[in-house]
């Protein structure tokens, strides 16, 4: 009760001072997301048509810092990476196997054209089932990650999976001691019902309480998806980010509780802020991979210097070389995941998933006022 009520006087001061401040309260709030008529054709706010530019730098936490705050993470960490891996796929698609040919074609390689047919006409031998290779990875850099999983195999993209096709899978992350978390789907993301429906479906299939979840497609609406999200009883969020750019979407590299402008009330959800995702580097910045780790070196620095928190979100498929989604992530993908971890460990981050982070916060406070 303590702590629950100190975490409540911190969220409130973040509020008062954001106010202070016009410009950065409007960042913080989101005000500009409000009743948006231009949205993607996902009906997702896009970067694009953001006012707010500078996304590569969070200016609201910035700020925040110089105001007073601290953060404080385990055994003397300096900042926190978060990794997250959304399960999208575990069977091969017949446009995985169409992207494949369009993407090796360029230099006459159909060897992952031909692994991909193997795995559509043959569900054991699906390349996507690739856990236990993540988990190893990150092991070796005594890391944990977050794994959302989907409770509905009906998808705007094709028909999914069922998750009882996947209980060895879940039954081995739980014993590994890496979380299980709800990828909400397509047509859910604003649905009390729908949430809760999934929530409870994935609940029941590994016999543990779901405390958080990340929209499929990053679809979100501001702010009623975090208020069906809360109201269906999940305890934080990690869907926002922007689809189309890398960054801080509302200057936060904190995790934080949404003000809702039109309740004028503080949402009860912690939202764990998405930094960095794999597809939005393939498909809209378009950058080769040395480029994107010129842009994930700078974005973790400068989260080490505010003492913040970087959210990583790699696809499970692009683990899959030399078919990760149709082949369009190749090994350097994995590489670059691997230089990650290799980096944060070389700058004393506490390398986690969601789960530890919220709990840790719910414990401790990660953001304190030295003024309380």
């Amino acid at each position: 009760m303590v702590n629950h009520a100190i975490n409540n006087n911190t969220t409130n001061k973040i509020h008062d001072i954001t106010r202070r401040n016009h410009e950065l309260w409007e960042l913080f709030s989101k005000k500009e997301e409000y009743n948006s008529i231009k949205l993607d054709e996902h009906k997702r706010f896009s970067y694009s048509l953001s006012k707010h530019r500078n996304v590569m730098y969070p200016s609201v936490s910035e700020h925040l810092i110089k105001q007073g705050f601290n953060a404080v993470y385990p055994e003397d960490k300096q900042f926190a990476i978060i990794l997250t891996h959304d399960v999208d796929d575990i069977y091969v698609k017949l446009r995985h196997i169409l992207l494949s040919i369009a993407y090796w074609s360029k230099n006459w390689d159909f060897s992952s054209t031909l692994h991909l047919t193997k795995g559509l006409f043959n569900k054991s031998k699906t390349p996507y089932k690739n856990f236990r290779k993540i988990i190893q990875l990150e092991k070796k850099y005594d890391a944990k990650s977050s794994f959302y999983f989907l409770t509905s195999p009906n998808d705007i993209f094709g028909t999914k999976y069922e998750l009882d096709d996947l209980h060895d899978e879940i039954g081995f992350l739980i014993d590994e001691d890496f979380e299980i978390g709800l990828h909400t789907g397509y047509h859910s993301y604003d649905n009390f019902e729908k949430i809760k429906k999934e929530k409870e479906m994935l609940e029941k299939m590994i016999g543990k309480k779901i405390i958080g979840a990340r929209n499929h497609v990053l679809r979100f609406k501001t702010p009623q998806s975090w208020e069906q999200l809360s109201k269906a009883g999940l305890l934080y969020d990690t869907t926002f980010g922007y689809h189309d750019h890398i960054g801080f979407r509302n200057g936060m590299c904190h995790p934080f509780r949404p003000y809702n402008l039109n309740s004028e009330k503080t949402i009860d959800i912690l939202e764990i802020p998405l930094i960095i995702e794999d597809m939005t580097f393939i498909m809209y910045m378009k950058e080769n991979v040395r480029v994107c780790w010129d842009y994930i070196k700078g974005l973790i620095d400068t989260v080490k210097e505010l003492n913040g928190v970087i959210t990583i979100l790699w696809h499970t498929w692009t683990f899959s070389y030399p078919v990760s989604y149709g082949g369009m992530f190749g090994k350097e993908w994995n590489d670059l995941y691997e230089k990650i971890l290799e980096y944060g460990q070389k700058k004393n981050a506490w390398i986690t998933n969601c789960k530890e982070l919220y709990e840790y916060n719910a414990s401790n406070g990660i953001l304190k006022s030295t003024n309380s």
